[in-house]
């Protein structure tokens, strides 16, 4: 099991934002992801930074810990020019970054550029084009493509990542179509549980759902001919009726359970003052430092 964090991009880099990601890097933390969003639900109206950028800056005042989105999607990204951005930042990151991706939703990001938001339909076919153009993007020097959504035309993307053949795909996935893409390019499946139970469910219901999505993943391994043992599980914390973050001792509690269920990596969001993820700093900061030792992780 191994123990990251989400750093929202919500501080000015020299107002507290490049202490935090130092600061994950003291701690001991695997990886810092931050979201890659335009805006996001109730912080629509504060302070919100660019991913890419954010992360660069991160890069390069950090020498260890990984770095990445959680998640991209292509409500306003396109394969080409994303592409070119993720070899960049694994360049300057010396080969740490994880791409997570994601098919998105009909939030803010959806309708930002001027558009109608995709139906379910679209933004899950859109997904299953997205993926497997940027895989070949990351792994390819030219790459042509003539989709039904998305377009290339001798894209160069020299000199590729410095992780070969590329940067780590982390996607999120909870049904079946977007499973099946986890399945054919994915390094690790990111899941929120079913955000449903959010604020109605328990800790009970949360954890069946997020036990039958697992089961499912890896029946779309199998049809895919491919070994589910080989994919990282990770769960992004926050979004579930559970409150690991209430004391050390929820989360080694919630951590043993989720371990127990194949689980090798649990995401927790730094503290954000007067917000959802309006967290104890020393609870956070106990949990960095105890909590894995509790569970023999590292």
């Amino acid at each position: 099991m191994r123990l990251s964090t989400v750093i929202l991009p919500v501080r000015r880099w020299h107002d507290g934002g490049r202490e935090q990601w130092v600061r994950a890097e003291r701690l001991g933390f695997h990886a810092a992801y931050t979201y890659d969003h335009l805006s996001w639900r109730s912080l629509r109206d504060r302070a919100w930074f660019g991913a890419i950028p954010t992360l660069t800056a991160a890069a390069g005042v950090t020498e260890r810990l990984r770095l990445g989105t959680m998640v991209t999607s292509p409500n306003f990204r396109h394969p080409v020019t994303l592409a070119k951005e993720l070899i960049s930042l694994d360049d300057v990151s010396g080969g740490r970054i994880t791409l997570g991706i994601g098919a998105g939703a009909a939030g803010y990001d959806a309708t930002a550029l001027g558009k109608e938001a995709w139906s379910p339909r679209e933004r899950a076919a859109r997904f299953e084009e997205f993926v497997p153009l940027l895989d070949r993007l990351l792994t390819e020097d030219a790459v042509s493509h003539d989709g039904t959504y998305y377009s290339a035309s001798e894209a160069r993307t020299i000199p590729g990542c410095v992780q070969r053949p590329r940067l780590p795909f982390a996607i999120a996935a909870a049904g079946p179509r977007a499973l099946r893409v986890v399945a054919r390019h994915g390094q690790a499946w990111v899941t929120i549980g079913d955000i449903r139970l959010w604020q109605t469910g328990t800790a009970e219901q949360s954890m069946e759902a997020i036990r039958e999505q697992s089961a499912r993943l890896d029946d779309a391994c199998a049809a895919e001919g491919r070994d589910p043992a080989g994919l990282e599980r990770i769960l992004l914390t926050g979004l579930t009726p559970d409150r690991p973050l209430a004391s050390l001792d929820a989360f080694v509690d919630f951590a043993g359970k989720y371990a127990a269920l194949g689980f090798t990596e649990i995401v927790v969001h730094a503290p954000v003052p007067d917000s959802m993820f309006d967290t104890s700093e020393e609870v956070f900061e106990r949990i960095a430092t105890e909590g894995l030792a509790q569970l023999g992780g590292n």
